[in-house]
């Protein structure tokens, strides 16, 4: 993590024309590099937003090729619509995860409704299914993408000795020993392929209750795309209610992969770093203050820059962080008060129970459309940026306006159970406050860095 802790720092001076150096970022330098001028550090840096909100350093995206889908797509489209495979008849993969929505729910339910009848609520706020195209398999390991040949039963094990897991390194020696979950898909990373995702879904009794594997099998059968089937995977398929459903996964799999759609990469935002777009005022403050260890800090997550390959950002380090959201009373199944949604380490994950290290984490989602969404965290607490923001400045600094007041006293990460709070992230900005501290982000700061999000919508055609 230390090289990104220097380069957020390093990034927060450019962007604000700042003096800065690695022990001023809180890090400790390898003693073989080289020390910079003593001038050079106090010569200010040229902002990287110019006064007239263009891009001084305009780079070239490499972006997902477009291409007519393939056959298998193509199949995968038709099923990601059909609402038949469901139990109730009535839901479909495009019901939570919509187009037109940027393939997150058309509605503002924290969880939404399911089942054969259509009478049962999921647990989680559901995710989009926009820019998983790149997501890596999980693993627990080092910030390093260079460091991954250790087993994952080897990285829990090292891990057990840690209290909780830490976002931010400040030394070299605990970069080495940081050991980060990372990659996967769902809220807790529980599967790693696209098609495995589509199979949760489909089989869960709270959402489309498709029942039992010959159940769908024998739609599939007799549905309008049977001789597809059959012309892509050959006749005797549909004799094998297994095999014939995991390749309808497996085709709905590649839909997601091949239908630009689910990747466009058309934000003002990727517009902007190509040099062909301009920020307003509001959208280069906030943008500053987006990337800002000072203030929103949200870079340090949710990374913004394009890869070294000129991949563009997906706006996400697809790490886990247990942000101690407050509880949300409007799903159904927090009226038990012995449920407790705790990420990683359960109840839907059942591989990392003993992990008690990551109870409480989530997924860090993409931002790119965040701003079309209705509901946000993993449990769909918040129904606006605005309140998103106002949970980062206060959860620590004023907790009263996040968290119940019960007895005077304000019962804070109450999402959690109380063994577990240590998990919960009071080290990374702006979480490294106390009580009665001034808030990292004033009024306009959070003004401006939502307007910043909206640049990143998709479908920006200018103005």
């Amino acid at each position: 993590m230390v090289r990104r802790a220097l380069l957020i720092a390093a990034t927060a001076a450019f962007l604000t024309g700042a003096a800065w150096t690695a022990e001023a970022a809180g890090a400790t330098p390898a003693a073989s590099a080289p020390r910079a001028p003593v001038g050079a550090a106090s010569r200010p840096a040229p902002a990287l937003v110019l006064p007239d909100g263009a891009n001084p350093h305009p780079v070239h995206l490499v972006l997902p090729p477009r291409k007519p889908l393939s056959a298998v797509a193509r199949l995968g489209r038709e099923l990601f619509f059909d609402r038949r495979l469901s139990g109730s008849g009535r839901v479909s993969c495009a019901s939570c995860h919509s187009p037109e929505h940027a393939y997150g729910p058309p509605n503002a339910l924290p969880v939404q409704i399911g089942g054969s009848r259509m009478n049962q609520f999921g647990v989680r706020a559901v995710p989009s299914l926009e820019y998983l195209y790149r997501q890596q398999n999980f693993s627990i390991g080092p910030d390093n993408e260079e460091n991954e040949t250790i087993t994952l039963q080897q990285l829990v094990q090292l891990g057990k000795q840690a209290t909780r897991v830490r976002k931010t390194a400040h030394d070299t020696a605990a970069t080495a020993a940081n050991l980060v979950p990372q990659g996967g898909l769902f809220w807790d990373g529980r599967v790693n392929t696209l098609q495995q995702q589509a199979d949760g879904p489909l089989f869960n009794p709270l959402e489309m209750d498709a029942g039992s594997v010959a159940t769908v099998a024998a739609k599939l059968r007799s549905g309008g795309y049977a001789r597809e089937f059959q012309q892509l995977f050959g006749p005797g398929m549909m004799d094998n209610a297994q095999f014939l459903v995991s390749e309808a996964l497996f085709a709905l799999a590649r839909f997601q992969i091949e239908d630009p759609s689910f990747h466009p990469f058309t934000s003002k935002y990727d517009a902007w770093l190509q040099g062909k777009a301009r920020f307003t005022p509001t959208q280069a403050r906030g943008y500053v203050a987006f990337n800002d260890p000072r203030k929103g800090d949200c870079a340090a997550c949710h990374l913004d820059r394009p890869g070294a390959d000129g991949q563009p950002p997906l706006f996400s380090d697809t790490q886990y962080e247990a942000l101690g959201v407050p509880r949300n009373p409007a799903i159904p199944a927090n009226r038990d008060p012995h449920y407790h949604d705790m990420g990683l380490c359960g109840p839907y994950r059942t591989d990392l129970a003993r992990q008690t290290q990551y109870c409480g984490m989530f997924l860090t989602p993409t931002l790119r459309n965040a701003a079309t969404r209705h509901v946000f965290f993993h449990n769909g607490v918040y129904h606006s940026l605005a309140r998103v923001l106002d949970f980062y400045d206060f959860r620590d600094t004023r907790p009263a306006r996040i968290y119940p007041v019960v007895d005077g006293k304000v019962d804070k990460y109450d999402d959690l159970p109380a063994r577990y709070r240590a998990n919960v992230d009071h080290t990374d900005p702006p979480f490294d406050r106390k009580a009665g501290q001034r808030p990292a982000m004033s009024a306009r700061d959070m003004r401006d860095i939502i307007a910043f999000l909206k640049t990143l919508n998709d479908g920006w055609r200018g103005g």
